[in-house]
């Protein structure tokens, strides 16, 4: 009787949840942002997630029409700050396609802000400044990826206790 009410359970949760993920969207990575302006949007991201201090890590940019279409070519500049001083800059460049990948190493922890110049682009006057804020890793970052794992850890048990309880039972003695 337990087995079949839990089969029951199952398929009504199962039939429940059908409406809820028609549509599926892909992972946001946690240091990426993106900016619209003057017609253009940028995106911003890096990989690994959280960059590790000292290790390489790359910094993706994206840049697109206000359709959403990758521009072809453009010219960018990036500026790097670091409690309100700039540290480190990449000079502007022209690029063919719309995503330019640079390879970089992080020298400090913390939040960075970075400034990403587009420069004579179709449409607008001057130079676009796009801000971003861009974290290294921080004790946060273990915090996080541990909290996780023992929350999937828990359901594991949990899941177990429920599913194969005749298992878990100790032999009583009489």
């Amino acid at each position: 009787m337990a087995k079949l009410r839990s089969i029951v359970l199952m398929i009504f949760l199962v039939l429940i949840m059908v409406p809820v993920i028609s549509e599926a969207f892909a992972h946001s990575m946690f240091n990426s942002a993106e900016s619209f302006l003057g017609g253009y949007r940028v995106q911003v991201a890096t990989l690994p997630e959280f960059p590790q201090i000292g290790e390489p890590s790359t910094i993706l940019f994206r840049v697109t029409g206000s359709d959403f279409e990758e521009v072809d070519s453009f010219t960018m500049g990036v500026r790097i700050f670091y409690n309100e001083q700039q540290i480190d800059a990449i000079p502007p460049k022209s690029y063919q396609g719309g995503h330019v990948d640079h390879e970089y190493i992080w020298e400090k922890p913390g939040n960075h802000i970075v400034r990403v110049d587009l420069y004579d682009m179709e449409g607008s006057s001057g130079v676009l400044t796009y801000t971003f804020n861009m974290g290294t890793q921080s004790p946060f970052g273990q915090i996080f990826f541990i909290s996780i794992i023992i929350g999937a850890l828990t359901l594991l048990v949990v899941v177990i206790y429920i599913y194969f309880p005749e298992k878990l039972k100790f032999k009583s003695k009489s």
